[in-house]
């Protein structure tokens, strides 16, 4: 008698334990794209980018124009030159892939330099509202996980962006 009382109460206590949960739900990206500092942060990893294709463009040029050349003068050269000027053209296109690989690394650290204080300020704005709210879980709708949002799951975005002064 008294272990099924226990079990009763037991499964009467995760009943309600269950039903007390919140859930919340929000998609991050549309959070971050309403957000001016976003759009700044962008404009400069854009910058970055635009100068580190650019740069590629002109090895690309240089490059070309010493195989057009090599190309129009092959027949007229010396072996010696021949290895020279291949072994020139080789060189510089190691440059250019050395130089691609480091720029992409180096936009990828500057992207996570610029957009990290962006990101923070949306999660800490995120954190906030899903304490004010009692919230234990907020999903992100950004990633595609969740397949169903139900009524009860509290969407957060326009809190969220109250919060931080957005309209």
């Amino acid at each position: 008698m008294m272990k099924r009382m226990i079990l009763a109460i037991a499964i009467i206590g995760t009943a309600i334990t269950l039903h007390a949960q919140k859930f919340g739900h929000i998609t991050a990206e549309e959070l971050l794209l309403a957000m001016p500092e976003y759009d700044s942060a962008q404009a400069k990893v854009e910058e970055l980018r635009d100068h580190y294709t650019l740069e590629i463009e002109r090895i690309q040029v240089e490059i070309n124009k010493k195989i057009e050349d090599f190309t129009s003068k092959e027949t007229t050269m010396s072996d010696l030159i021949k290895e020279a000027k291949a072994s020139e053209i080789q060189e510089l296109q190691m440059r250019l892939q050395n130089y691609s690989q480091t720029a992409q690394q180096d936009l990828q650290q500057q992207g996570q330099m610029v957009m990290g204080p962006v990101m923070d300020k949306a999660r800490q704005a995120i954190d906030a509202v899903a304490k004010e709210k009692g919230l234990i879980y907020v999903f992100d709708l950004s990633s595609g996980n969740p397949i169903y949002t139900s009524e009860e799951s509290l969407n957060m975005l326009p809190l969220v962006k109250a919060k931080l002064g957005l309209k």
